[in-house]
């Protein structure tokens, strides 16, 4: 029996433990972008890692060195060409005030009949200004914090490759079940995070070409850069693609355009949109066996809880707390 004394320290210490843990995740909250992308490229670089350190015999710091500049080549660089795309594509469009006031007006006049609201109201003019300071800030804020957490990036997952074996083996003595159980829990998040951090860009990929070739096909203005929000957009589950080719459709209508504008709206309804969810569900069969709804609400708490890296993280918490459940029915429910 343990005596009040230990028993006083013992829970003292949980209580500790947890305590600054709390304090921790929530100072940590601006850069868990970057931990969590840590953590994604380390279970994707391990296997080259453990192959570099263990068959070539490479110095740990050295090996570490060149998978971060496999990390930078394939990853960082490519994200920095899409933002400077986007960029040029924007400072390239010439906007034609004729236009997209005679647009604008005819938007407005529809919707007035319609409803009876008025757009050009001064009210409503006023608030939809209002709106463009905080859209500015918005970004602003979102690109610095995404360069702090790049460097975070890059800073912890240096100290995971060079942990390696040691830091799995720790980890693994913290998990709280025996170790058939431990081991399928590790098992799926392995798989899930693989999955997602493969398919997902796969699936992105697959989806700008389709709508890409849809754009080209009925003249959409920009169609490379309205290809490459297609991409972005996918990550985005349920409404996905439709951000970006409904406004596209609809602009291209009120714009006069209404032939090329139907021969969109149908071309990215019944394939782009077919092509998005049969993607979607071979990939997460083929990369792990995931069922779609776990996949939707997955990236939906996800993306609140995480940001962009929810992508990732939603399904794969969502999965785990199923298989804790499925453990516990196993272990002190079925044996009963």
């Amino acid at each position: 029996m343990e005596s009040i004394k230990e028993q006083y320290w013992r829970y003292s210490l949980i209580a500790i433990i947890i305590g600054v843990s709390v304090i921790l995740f929530f100072e940590a909250t601006p850069f868990l972008g970057g931990i969590l992308g840590a953590f994604t490229i380390y279970i994707l670089l391990r296997k080259q890692m453990f192959y570099l350190t263990e068959q070539m015999r490479i110095r740990p710091s050295i090996a570490a060195s060149l998978l971060l500049g496999e990390t930078i080549l394939f990853f960082l660089i490519p994200i920095s060409l899409a933002v400077w795309l986007i960029i040029d594509k924007i400072q390239d469009i010439n906007l034609d005030p004729t236009l997209l006031l005679n647009a604008g007006q005819e938007f407005a006049d529809f919707i007035q009949k319609q409803t009876g609201f008025d757009v050009w109201e001064k009210s409503n003019i006023l608030k939809a200004l209002s709106v463009l300071p905080q859209i500015g800030q918005f970004l602003v804020s979102g690109i610095s914090s995404f360069a702090i957490n790049v460097v975070v990036l890059i800073f912890i997952l240096y100290f995971m490759l060079i942990g390696g074996r040691a830091m799995e083996r720790y980890m693994y003595t913290l998990v709280p079940f025996d170790d058939r159980n431990k081991d399928e829990v590790l098992g799926e998040i392995n798989m899930i995070v693989k999955s997602n951090a493969i398919g997902i860009p796969l699936l992105a990929l697959i989806q700008g070409i389709v709508a890409l070739i849809g754009y080209l096909i009925f003249g959409a203005p920009d169609p490379l850069l309205f290809g490459f929000l297609t991409c972005l957009a996918t990550i985005i589950p349920i409404v996905g693609t439709a951000l970006v080719w409904v406004p596209l459709a609809a602009y291209m209508a009120l714009a006069g355009d209404w032939i090329h504008a139907l021969g969109l709206f149908v071309y990215s309804l019944f394939i782009l949109t077919n092509v998005d969810n049969l993607i979607r569900f071979v990939l997460q069969k083929k990369l792990a066996d995931t069922h779609p709804l776990i996949t939707v609400f997955g990236v939906v708490i996800g993306l609140s809880v995480f940001g962009f890296m929810g992508i990732i993280f939603g399904p794969l918490l969502l999965s785990l707390l199923l298989l804790c459940v499925d453990i516990f029915k196993k272990t002190y429910l079925d044996n009963k």
